[in-house]
Formats: C-alpha cells, sequence, structure tokens
C-alpha cells in the first residue's frame, strides 16, 4: 500500500515533481499550469506556498536526464532555429530568453527573443522586407510581440523600450536569463 506524504514538505516535493513530468510528458510550457495541474491531480488544497520555477525546473532537468535521453538534441535544433531568427534581426541585437536558453523546452516550445527598440514598426518593417509572414501580439506585459514560424518553430520577438536594456530594469515578466546570438551559438559548440 502506498500513502502519499501529506506533510507541507512532502506535498510540495510531490508538486515538484509531477509539474516537472507534466511539463516533460504533455509538453506543458508554462510553470503555473505545470504546478496547478499538479496540485489537482494530487488532490491537494491551493496553498501559498507552492515551490518556485526553479525547484520545477531543477527537477525537469532530472526527470529528462533520466527518461528523456534525447533531449538535448530537442534543445540544440531549437536553439539553432534561434540563431537563423536572431541573424535575420541581428540589426536589433536580439537576446534569447526563456525554455530554449535554459535548456528546459520541450519539441513543442516556442522560441522567445527580446529586443530593446523605442521603434517597434521597425521591427514589424524587417520582417515584411524579410518575406516573413507574421502576426503582432501583446504581452501580458503590454510589449508588442511579433511571432512567425522558423521550420516549424514558432518564433516571438517582444519589442521592449531601449531603456529598460540601458538600465537594467526588470519588471515580473521580464526574463532573468538572456543571451546574445554570440552566447548561443557557443553554447552549441560546446554541446
Amino acid at each position: 500500500m502506498h500513502t502519499r506524504d501529506r506533510s507541507p514538505r512532502g506535498a510540495r516535493e510531490q508538486i515538484i515533481h509531477l509539474a516537472a513530468r507534466l511539463m516533460a510528458e504533455e509538453h506543458i510550457d508554462d510553470f503555473g499550469t505545470a504546478k496547478r495541474k499538479a496540485i489537482k491531480r494530487l488532490g491537494l488544497p491551493e496553498g501559498k506556498n507552492l515551490p518556485s520555477n526553479e525547484e520545477i525546473e531543477v527537477a525537469l532537468r532530472d526527470y529528462r536526464s533520466l527518461y528523456q535521453p534525447q533531449h538535448g538534441q530537442v534543445v540544440d535544433e531549437l536553439r539553432q532555429k534561434a540563431i537563423e531568427a536572431m541573424r535575420q534581426f541581428s540589426e536589433f541585437k536580439p537576446y534569447l530568453v526563456g525554455s530554449v536558453l535554459s535548456g528546459t523546452a520541450g519539441p513543442h516550445s516556442d522560441i522567445n527573443l527580446v529586443v530593446y527598440s523605442d521603434n517597434d514598426k521597425a521591427v514589424e518593417i524587417r520582417c515584411l522586407n524579410l518575406g516573413i509572414d507574421y502576426r503582432t501580439e501583446s504581452s501580458p506585459a503590454g510589449y508588442p510581440t511579433l511571432a512567425f514560424y522558423v521550420d516549424g518553430s514558432l518564433v516571438r520577438i517582444s519589442v521592449r523600450p531601449e531603456q529598460m536594456e540601458r538600465h537594467g530594469a526588470r519588471s515580473g515578466s521580464e526574463p532573468l536569463e538572456r543571451a546574445r546570438l554570440g552566447q548561443v551559438e557557443d553554447m552549441l559548440v560546446h554541446a
């Protein structure tokens, strides 16, 4: 007979590991969604002491190294597509952010780029000049985002005000990690 550890520490560990497994197996890219699904499947009440995204990210890496050894190849392929998109928009000095950078991306993950420009129309004009079929979106923080496909993978370029880069301003939605083109190329060389 298997009993679940209902202590706060035990419940937290269960949420961490189930959320990581859901992200890996069900291709969930959002940590919040994975946490909510894990809580529901475990039959636990939604609490205030939820695990951090970083804790789940560590568990996700561990899970993938054990059960999805081919995962590194998936991430490398997504990073190669990111490099292609970053080269197309090199004049804007894009950064790669999110799951493709961190290595937690799955085969259906978006490639997320950030550029800092006070002229979001210039980025759209670059899309037009390249013949890219794109759509515009609005991010939760209200920044214009251009979305298009590179070899079957969705690329999103979020255009942020230039001052955010210079001052290092980070809002709650601002990614903590980011990499320039050369850094992403180095990741593939050393993979």
